[in-house]
């Protein structure tokens, strides 16, 4: 080595512990997890009882539209754990009927031991979904709600599909009698007419193959509530317009939508250009029946009249038969439990609309609330913004208010948000606004609450001395399980609106007794509800 030269210092050998890259876990322990995944559940809940998990009482919040009405409720909870699921579905449902499966020996020994668990409500048992046959503890087509709470998420993707083919064998189909299916999608109903089932993309391309183009598709959903049956249906129908393809020599429409089709027939016209220009209707007949099951169509004599007396008041109304409400486009055209509390307030005490102007919102054909204010109030003005509604309302009024009182009740066309309506509804008040406005079930459709809190902001009269207990109102009164409440009040909020007071249980009132509570003393209003579920809410301007 030369003078001066340094000596390099020797190099340190590095040992690689851990690979570079994850490669996550391995196939052992990968088939290890899956292979013992009960007995890992089994120690989770040997170690934690029923501790870990909190009761989800706001199962009933979310999804108590579908718990409620309609008899007994069966349920089937799977993946149970400790019973945290339910327990508060039987405390709100105490009819209800309960099969509860996990597959942690422990966790059903926990349900057992639950001081609210009775053989009578709960059949609690071992299943391991992705392998038992559920039909060896539950009979086919019997269960109404099966409930997943993070449980699916505990199970191998690859196996998912079990899961789920396994609930699919017990839970109640519309159609699950076995001779009442034809093919897919194809069912044959109890009077022997059938239905066709038909998804988007199917009528999308039944419509291609054969030449014609979409213009327009469109799914309607509607809810309708069977009150003899406490029963809610959410009802869906397809509604669409075609034309003949581009590509051919000529053009067509099929109109499909309930508005355009003559009220006084049920056919669908087929327009087409012939080859030489002219023109050659044709018509395809459609009976009455499926014109309404398919369309909505209104046929002029499915109307039927119900008899409601409230106190010294007797009513004769009008209104869509019960087995035409499912199919039909309008909401109005029934009678809502809501109108029929809300009427019963206002005839047990008139001071809330006495002398006053009186508007009401979405009244429907019924219009029961605008006739009852109209014997106190100054003046009534019962709105609603779909044709067929108010025609029948009017007819309603004319045939169950006497003569004197006519002058004091006007209906009109009013859709929330429309400016031109709206400036048609002030000129009827001189643009004095109204002092009282009342809704009632006009707010279980979400996009609807801003336009209705808008228009109500329009229409109601300015406010006077703060001193003054005699302020403008605004009275919704709904179902609970139907509306977004919290949504609803920030709504009102944005628009100027306090809440004054709510009921049942008043809340916000800064009085020392509820304002509402006091329309019900010294009557048996309480005693007389409809559905436990109606709420009124009162609101004022700020």
């Amino acid at each position: 080595m030369a003078s001066g030269e340094q000596k390099a210092p020797p190099q340190t050998q590095r040992l690689q512990i851990y690979p570079n890259t994850n490669s996550g876990v391995s196939p052992f322990w990968r088939e290890k997890y899956e292979r013992e995944a009960k007995r890992y559940w089994d120690v989770f809940y040997k170690l934690h009882k029923d501790r870990f998990f909190k009761d989800r009482h706001y199962l009933d919040k979310e999804w108590g539209e579908y718990f409620s009405g309609g008899g007994r409720k069966v349920f089937l909870e799977v993946g149970c754990g400790a019973g945290n699921t339910i327990f508060p579905v039987i405390a709100s449902n105490p009819d209800a009927f309960v099969y509860a499966c996990d597959f942690s020996p422990r966790a059903i020994e926990l349900v057992k031991s639950h001081e609210d668990f009775k053989e009578s409500h709960v059949s609690a048992f071992v299943s391991d979904l992705t392998a038992d046959d559920l039909c060896n503890e539950i009979l086919p087509s019997s269960v109404d709600i099966v409930t997943m709470i993070f449980m699916l998420s505990t199970v191998s993707p690859e196996k998912m599909p079990l899961v789920l083919q396994n609930i699919r064998k017990v839970i109640k189909e519309r159609f699950s009698g076995k001779d009442q299916k034809i093919s897919d999608n194809f069912y044959v109903r109890g009077d022997g007419t059938r239905a066709y089932y038909f998804s988007n993309e199917f009528l999308k391309n039944l419509f291609k193959e054969n030449g014609f183009d979409v213009d327009k598709l469109h799914v309607y959903c509607k809810q309708v509530e069977n009150r003899s049956r406490e029963l809610i249906m959410n009802r869906r129908w397809v509604q669409a317009v075609f034309r003949v393809s581009d590509s051919s020599n000529s053009s067509s429409c099929i109109e499909a939508e309930a508005n355009h089709l003559d009220n006084d027939n049920a056919n669908m016209e087929i327009k087409q250009n012939s080859l030489n220009g002219g023109l050659n209707d044709s018509a395809v007949d459609l009976s009455e029946g499926v014109a309404v099951d398919m369309f909505g169509v209104l046929p002029s004599n499915e109307y039927e009249i119900i008899e409601i007396n409230l106190r010294s008041w007797n009513f004769k109304i009008s209104l869509l038969s019960k087995e035409y409400q499912h199919t039909c486009k309008s909401t109005g055209l029934m009678l809502w439990e809501s109108a029929r509390l809300m009427a019963s307030v206002l005839a047990e005490n008139p001071n809330i609309v006495a002398g006053k102007r009186v508007l009401e919102l979405g009244c429907g054909s019924g219009g029961i609330c605008s006739m009852i204010a109209v014997r106190d109030a100054d003046l009534v003005v019962a709105t609603d913004g779909d044709g067929f509604a108010l025609d029948l309302l009017t007819k309603n009024v004319a045939s169950n208010i006497e003569p004197s009182l006519l002058t004091k009740l006007t209906t009109k066309k009013l859709e929330w948000g429309n400016k031109e309506h709206i400036e048609c509804i002030k000129e009827v008040v001189s643009n004095r606004g109204f002092d009282v406005i009342i809704g009632t079930d006009v707010t279980y459709i979400p996009d609807a609450i801003l336009p209705l809190f808008a228009t109500a902001k329009e229409l109601i009269a300015p406010r006077g001395s703060k001193e003054d207990d005699n302020v403008p109102r605004l009275i919704l009164c709904h179902i609970f399980r139907r509306v977004d409440e919290p949504t609803l009040l920030s709504a009102a909020v944005h628009f100027g609106f306090r809440l004054v007071d709510k009921w049942p249980a008043g809340t916000s009132s800064n009085l020392s007794q509820s304002i509402i509570d006091n329309w019900f003393v010294d009557n048996d209003l309480k005693d007389d509800l409809p559905s436990t579920a109606l709420n009124i809410l009162l609101f004022c301007k700020e």
